[in-house]
């Protein structure tokens, strides 16, 4: 048998862990650092266009803002934010006791972190990338960017060799880790949603990776892809981009409408109507998604033919998110409704991501698209979707699971507080973004003059933003303060709800479960509430539990990565500090050193005893 668990200092614990839970929990404060941190951005850039020909941000500082909050959204912030809810949730709703690959997912979390800190360094060193967050050539090549563009090229690709390995993991554990009797049928929709979009990632990082790579080689290595006096071609840039780019949307927000098909069942009080239907959409979705990445491209110039085929192939898309919009108002329909804050959020999901699908049909007839494309209308396009369809459903998933995380619940009357001033606040800053589309206002222009008619919604969709800032301050309020006075949670399911995540006591053990729980039905834990007795029934008798040791590797693995990209960049400065080769050679033979190490060193995991899980099944039970 392998040693006892051996006894670690807090922050050396939380530094070496391989728990999927504790790495869930990194991962939402590192993606809500970076949310906030790009929400300022977005401020900023508000205040600076509140009124015409504002000196509040140069022109210069509002292109760095402008690229570095879409970049930090998209990667930084609802990716990890995503990944949080996915860590910590996927491996109890299938009754596994942690992921198939511990120290891959703590390895996913680290080398994601040193990317974003990457990325973010480009502030101290000339200011941030300035070609806007999908870095078109020949705006992102030597000529024109500068080096704030290798902080870019580098960061996202170490930070997307995290996200690509975690979704690898996310993939394995669900087709490997499931309980006995957790068909494929069975699984949660958040579940499907996540194996779908890890999917997803799989096949769309890949051609992200590959276009970084041909820029690095063309900014720091002289290579021509992208260069067109030299044979290379701009265009190629924009077709790797997209056919990462638009999956991407499709990556982020899958696990949003799982996270809606979980929350609006629990509290309609009905099981989610249609679920082969459900999982069979997502199916339709994913698919089709990497069959349109051409509808951002139809003003390049490609012709009729593709234009049209990437056309129906766009609206095609809303057949499937139709079928899911029905299905939750059907699920609602007739329920027992309950509206607490994380039922506020999950049903106001649904109008509002109709809405920003409507403008997405809209936008994907080619011609009309002529008229749309680079304005404000576009913009307020993806918000609906990118805001009003997955930060909705990231807190309605916050307050839905908060008390499985934390053992507390979220102050109910601060978080409609919440949920009111910020959903009014989205609407007043992205509506009338519509409207200043149609009329012609172009998107990332850092000022306008004045009486062309858009002095107004500019107010309004400024005044809108500081509805938004205020409704996130509320739910900072609201964490702390619930952290020292919030209602504790001692039972294992406060919401009556239908999964197995809510069958395991609150705190959650470090091993998840006890025993095993053998699965009946779809909504196992309802399914023993109404036809056993309300606790999950054990498929093995109570033993010894092996679980794996925590290590310090994936960290030092992540720095290696980060001395390495920052090597790199190092080349394109105009006076680097040293030899940038000694920096991204040494860089390397750190990550090499530390998976070599890994390699030879026999890790056999610790037992938790018989003695300790009986006991705890004792003042806990499964």
């Amino acid at each position: 048998m392998a040693a006892q668990k051996q006894e670690k200092s807090v922050i050396w614990d939380w530094l070496t862990t391989v728990d999927h839970k504790k790495l869930g929990i990194m991962y939402l404060i590192a993606g809500t650092l970076f949310f906030v941190k790009a929400g300022v951005m977005a401020l900023f850039m508000r205040i600076q266009l509140m009124y015409p020909e504002m000196n509040f941000l140069s022109g210069q500082t509002f292109n760095e803002f402008i690229t570095m909050h879409g970049t930090i959204m998209l990667f930084l912030a609802a990716t990890p934010l995503l990944f949080a809810f996915m860590n910590y949730v996927i491996p109890l709703q299938i009754g596994a006791r942690d992921v198939a690959f511990p120290f891959v997912n703590a390895l996913g979390f680290w080398i994601f972190l040193s990317g974003g800190l990457l990325l973010s360094m480009s502030w101290f060193f000339g200011g941030g990338p300035d070609a806007g967050w999908t870095a078109y050539v020949p705006l992102s090549s030597r000529d024109y960017g500068g080096v704030g563009l290798d902080f870019y090229v580098l960061g996202l690709q170490v930070s997307g060799i995290g996200t690509l390995v975690s979704a690898i993991n996310f993939l394995v554990t669900i087709v490997n880790m499931r309980a006995p009797g957790m068909t494929m049928m069975r699984l949660p929709l958040f579940v499907w949603t996540s194996f779908i979009s890890s999917t997803l990632i799989l096949f769309a990082f890949t051609p992200l990776a590959a276009g970084l790579a041909l820029l690095m080689l063309d900014r720091i290595f002289d290579a021509q892809y992208f260069i067109p006096n030299m044979g290379g071609n701009v265009v190629l840039w924009q077709h790797i981009f997209w056919i990462f780019g638009h999956p991407e949307v499709y990556i982020l927000v899958l696990p949003a409408f799982g996270i809606i098909s979980e929350v609006i069942p629990a509290f309609s009080r009905k099981r989610l109507f249609g679920y082969t239907a459900m999982v069979f959409a997502t199916m339709i979705i994913a698919f089709l998604g990497f069959m349109v990445w051409a509808h951002h491209m139809f003003t390049v110039g490609m012709g009729p033919v593709a234009n049209s085929i990437f056309a129906i192939a766009t609206m095609t898309i809303a057949v499937p998110t139709g079928i899911k919009i029905f299905n939750w108002l059907f699920t609602m329909w007739g329920g027992k409704i309950t509206f607490n804050t994380a039922m506020l959020f999950a049903s106001s999901f649904v109008p509002t991501f109709v809405l920003g699908g409507v403008t997405g049909v809209m936008l994907a007839m080619a011609p009309v698209d002529y008229l749309y494309h680079d304005t404000y209308f576009v913009v307020a396009h993806f918000h609906y979707i990118i805001v009003g369809g997955i930060v909705l459903a990231l807190f309605a998933g916050l307050f839905y699971w908060y008390p499985k995380m934390f053992g507390h619940m979220l102050n109910e009357t601060l978080g409609k507080l919440f949920f009111w001033v910020f959903y009014i606040g989205f609407h007043l800053t992205f509506f009338v973004q519509h409207l200043l589309g149609l009329m012609g206002m172009p998107r990332r222009v850092y000022t306008y003059l004045g009486d062309q008619g858009l002095d107004t919604f500019n107010f309004i969709s400024t005044i809108g933003t500081f509805f938004m800032s205020a409704g996130v301050i509320l739910l900072v309020i609201n964490v702390i303060y619930s952290a020292f006075k919030g209602e504790r949670v001692t039972v294992a399911d406060p919401w009556d709800a239908r999964t197995l995540e809510w069958a395991v006591p609150t705190p959650v053990p470090e091993y998840n479960f006890a025993q095993t729980p053998q699965v009946r039905s779809l909504d196992p834990l309802f399914y023993e509430k109404i036809h056993g007795d309300g606790t999950m029934k054990p498929a093995e008798p109570v033993q010894a539990i092996h679980m794996p040791n925590g290590s310090i590797l994936p960290l030092i693995i992540s720095i290696g990565l980060f001395f390495a990209g920052f090597g790199f960049i190092m080349m394109n400065m105009e006076n680097p500090i040293m030899n940038p080769w000694i920096v991204a050679i040494g860089g390397l033979v750190i990550t090499f050193g530390a998976m070599f190490v890994r390699s030879v060193k026999e890790d056999h995991g610790y037992y938790v005893p018989v003695e300790q899980v009986k006991a705890d099944l004792k003042k806990g039970g499964n």
